[in-house]
């Protein structure tokens, strides 16, 4: 740590708890009882990052991050946000804020992200798109050119992302080249999917359990969060989560701890979290299903992904993908598709999206001799050529 927190706060008795609370911890502080005279103080000297309120006078703790944002864009900047302003905060870590913690915060969960944020050595922002990856990503269509544009502006921060569609439209993809294209991309890259594991299991596959946690536990496990430590665990069908589950990820993201079945001490991780899923979580919030507060945390960036009849441009550029996959992997010669096949796989309305059209090539390419060139009508599923 190079220099003192700076805490914003119109509150002196806020800004004097939370001065004692940190300095009992080693943490050195500077106060500012609002943004302009906060950025006097950063201007005159160096702070190791920012602890600001949101609701100033003269200037918001929201104007305030973005010209720090603009100004020392490595800065670790948490803001401390009313539950009433909990959209703008999740803006804010979008745009590059820290972290976000709530009012009437919890000071010892405070104290950790603060120590997260303050221990993290500030890196130079790598070029958006810099990187190469392996995964392919089609986007013929202009909706799914955005989605690519998004998917670089992201990969390269901490933000937690929330891949959204319907089954089969790509989110594991999507998935796979925000890790590929993150600082990231060394470390492991952990999928697994809530709908297959068991709810008895959830616990355990996730956070991991110690030796005589349950009958029939001999020995130690480690979960899925501590197998991605330092690299990216990818949740599909986070949707099905139960309740307890959803208090435990809360946990997570706040505090990037946990305990294991059975243990007796938290234990410590750093992981980008990606989630996805088919189901309308803002409905499941108010069915009372799903935690709104949870939700904040997941959705600080969302990826819509939207199904394949709504971009049917990039039909054409998938099958010809599938189709040299395939052809590879099953000693085919197909090399093109004819205009006939091509008209009908770009009528088709795909209900299993870019996975069934995946399922169609596939079987089409097994079926076809392995001296046609051309991937033709009748090669296709039964299906596919009686569809209007």
């Amino acid at each position: 740590m190079n220099g003192p927190l700076l805490i914003v706060d119109d509150e002196q008795n806020i800004r004097r708890i939370l001065q004692v609370a940190f300095e009992k911890i080693g943490i050195e502080t500077v106060v500012a009882e609002n943004g302009l005279q906060a950025l006097k103080i950063l201007e005159s000297g160096s702070v190791s990052g920012v602890l600001t309120d949101v609701t100033m006078p003269e200037m918001s703790g929201f104007e305030l991050h973005d010209q720090i944002l603009a100004r020392w864009p490595d800065l670790p900047v948490i803001i401390m946000t009313a539950y009433g302003t909990i959209p703008q905060a999740v803006a804010a870590i979008r745009k590059g804020a820290y972290e976000f913690i709530t009012k009437p915060f919890d000071l010892d969960s405070l104290k950790k992200i603060v120590k997260s944020a303050l221990g993290e050595t500030p890196a130079p922002r790598a070029k958006r798109g810099s990187k190469k990856a392996s995964t392919t990503f089609i986007a013929s269509s202009p909706v799914m050119q955005e989605v690519e544009i998004l998917v670089k502006q992201v990969a390269d921060t901490r933000a937690t992302v929330l891949i959204t569609g319907e089954s089969g439209t790509g989110k594991e993809v999507v998935a796979k080249l925000l890790h590929e294209l993150s600082p990231r991309s060394a470390q492991a890259f952990i999928a697994a999917s809530c709908a297959a594991i068991p709810e008895s299991l959830m616990e355990s596959e996730l956070f991991g359990y110690e030796k005589g946690a349950f009958t029939g536990a001999q020995g130690s496990k480690p979960g899925r969060f501590e197998l991605a430590d330092k690299g990216t665990l990818f949740l599909d069908e986070i949707g099905d989560v139960p309740p307890l589950i959803q208090v435990k990820l809360l946990r997570v993201l706040q505090e990037r701890e946990f305990e294991r079945l059975g243990a007796t001490s938290p234990t410590k991780v750093d992981v980008r979290l990606i989630t996805a899923t088919n189901r309308d979580l803002h409905q499941m919030v108010e069915d009372g299903t799903y935690r709104l507060d949870l939700l904040y945390r997941l959705q600080v960036v969302e990826i819509h992904l939207p199904p394949l009849r709504e971009r049917r441009e990039d039909v054409g550029a998938l099958a010809m993908h599938f189709l040299a996959k395939f052809a590879a992997e099953n000693g085919r010669s197909l090399a093109s598709i004819s205009p006939k096949a091509l008209k009908q796989l770009e009528t088709y309305r795909w209900p299993g999206n870019a996975r069934e059209l995946s399922n169609a090539i596939e079987r089409a390419t097994v079926l076809a001799n392995k001296d046609d060139i051309e991937l033709d009508l009748h090669h296709l599923p039964s299906v596919l050529r009686a569809a209007a």
